[in-house]
């Protein structure tokens, strides 16, 4: 479930908010002034904060920028303060938008549901659920705190799987997508044998990844 913290000092309309993303299924954060933001967000790992600009202790602007350096989080700023410049400053401040009271709860709840999309979509380049870690971009693997020495065409397997969690990948489906120039992979019997040499790299008695729906292809389990 995702994690939103509110940054607003007004509690009805904190708690209002609160109400509807929690009717969609989000799990909420609610802070009311910018000491109170900065010391949850350290200890709460949020996937998105909607921020008020008018804050009793000062001004959103400099949160959302120590926000962002701290971590890649989108912000969507909530605010009365509705004059171009504002809305420019919070965006130069890294903003991902820029919301004016009054507001349509459905169209924040939209732009909240795509924007967290989007920034799901830009951090695909890893998988961590806690035993088995990937880092596509650094081409770097570690399976129960121990490093695995994945090769490329291995690389290119967690990806593919990971990818399509839960859904069966013909046998046919993987051969088209990884082979390569040097044709390493010519038939099932060698995606065989890459397949149980990556299981034997990532997987232990109590964590399994990959099954083998027999005489059809593969599943990513996870």
């Amino acid at each position: 479930m995702q994690r939103i913290m509110i940054v607003e000092d007004d509690v009805e309309l904190n708690q209002s908010i609160s109400y509807s993303l929690e009717r969609e299924g989000y799990i909420t954060i609610s802070a009311h002034s910018l000491g109170e933001a900065g010391c949850l967000f350290l200890q709460e790992c949020a996937d998105l904060v909607l921020l008020d600009v008018n804050l009793p202790d000062g001004e959103g602007y400099g949160l959302c920028g120590w926000m962002k350096g701290q971590r890649k989080v989108p912000v969507i700023f909530l605010t009365a303060r509705d004059l171009e410049e504002d809305a420019l400053k919070g965006y130069e401040t890294g903003a991902d938008d820029y919301v004016t009271k009054p507001f349509s709860m459905n169209i924040l709840l939209k732009k909240i549901h795509v924007i967290l999309r989007r920034a799901d979509a830009q951090g695909r380049n890893r998988y961590d659920d806690g035993f088995l870690k990937i880092d596509f971009d650094m081409a770097k693997a570690e399976a129960g705190g121990k490093d695995c020495m994945i090769t490329p065409t291995e690389f290119r397997m967690l990806r593919l799987f990971s990818d399509n969690a839960g859904r069966l990948l013909t046998y046919s489906v993987l051969l088209d997508q990884l082979w390569d120039s040097g044709g390493q992979f010519v038939d099932k019997h060698t995606l065989a044998v890459n397949v149980n040499r990556l299981r034997g790299k990532i997987e232990d008695e109590s964590h399994k990844y990959i099954s083998n729906v027999y005489g059809m292809g593969y599943q990513w389990l996870k």
